[in-house]
């Protein structure tokens, strides 16, 4: 959520209010309560952020006001690693307790080492200020831990061009090129291996071992609701997942998944029905499939049955639903 809010942050001072972001985003206000957000939803938020706040330069002012908060306690663990290559490994050790949006390579060469972002979307095709959100959150994080600027030898992205270039020169500080094979930044191995000013062995190691509590906690049965939204999100189609499908790609029983389901006010069958409505909303407000389509892609055998439900959860029909967003 620290990233999310980041993101929230950011529109909002641009004068994009929370309520309108999220409605634009067709999220719930809830949301902003979670503790992990789905893949799509973060997507969504991004886009609506780009159709609010009308800057090419979004994406960029995003990373650039990414702080420690934002990543959580990895940040302090980078803080306290003995060189800027042992922070970035750091990152990409623990980077699920970040975002599951993405992942980094280290590629090093004989002009320094290539950070390389690797992009992780969903159903939803990511925003290009997704991907120059998280180069420019590099620049900014490596400035904070190392104490002051770090610039890259150069900086590449897969995308084209979103702003004037004069906005990329002024965040990396160096040439930066576009439509190119990845995303990611060249720095220099004097800059990547010279030691931090705030190296600590000591705490470094006591933040190696909280952090790796807390991702074998995520990664091994810490199972919520949102963990399962998430699943669901990525997997409802023509033919639904099952809850024994569920169970096994989140590592626990089936009877375990549905008592820790209970404890949360949930069932599987509930948080599929909520999942199921937040993508009929979206489709059938964005995209310009058929009704039918829409209710074949949501594992609806038929029409009539997608309308029912269409109905139980807005009070009317998709059809006259889909006019009244379209005014």
């Amino acid at each position: 959520m620290g990233w999310v809010n980041t993101v929230i942050d950011a529109a909002r001072r641009l004068g994009v209010g929370d309520t309108v972001l999220l409605e634009t985003a067709g999220l719930p206000a809830q949301a902003l309560a979670w503790e992990r957000w789905p893949i799509d939803f973060i997507t969504r938020l991004w886009h609506a952020a780009e159709r609010c706040t009308h800057d090419p330069g979004f994406g960029l002012k995003v990373g650039t006001g990414v702080r420690p908060a934002s990543i959580d306690a990895v940040s302090f663990a980078m803080q306290s690693a003995a060189t800027l290559r042992e922070a970035i490994t750091l990152v990409q050790k623990y980077q699920r307790l970040i975002s599951d949006g993405g992942r980094f390579q280290m590629l090093p060469g004989s002009r320094g080492t290539w950070i390389v972002y690797h992009p992780r979307q969903g159903r939803l095709a990511f925003s290009p200020h997704q991907i120059e959100a998280v180069l420019s959150a590099v620049v900014s994080l490596t400035d904070w831990i190392a104490g002051s600027a770090v610039r890259p030898v150069r900086v590449q992205f897969s995308q084209a061009r979103l702003g004037p270039v004069r906005g990329y020169r002024e965040v990396f500080g160096c040439p930066v090129d576009f439509e190119q094979a990845f995303s990611g930044l060249l720095v220099s191995h004097e800059v990547l291996d010279k030691p931090l000013p705030q190296a600590d062995p000591a705490l470094a190691q006591v933040h190696e071992q909280y952090n790796a509590g807390r991702l074998a906690a995520l990664e091994k049965g810490a199972v919520s609701a949102e963990d399962l939204r998430q699943w669901l999100v990525a997997r409802v189609g023509p033919t639904l997942p099952r809850r024994a499908e569920a169970a096994g790609a989140l590592g626990i029983s089936e009877r375990t998944l549905a008592r820790r389901l209970e404890t949360q006010g949930y069932t599987f069958n509930s948080l599929l029905d909520e999942v199921r409505q937040e993508l009929a909303l979206a489709a059938v407000r964005e995209s310009r499939q058929s009704l039918a389509d829409i209710a074949l892609s949501l594992g609806f055998a038929e029409p009539s049955t997608f309308y029912r439900a269409f109905h139980r959860w807005t009070g009317m029909p998709p059809a006259r639903w889909r006019k009244l967003e379209a005014v």
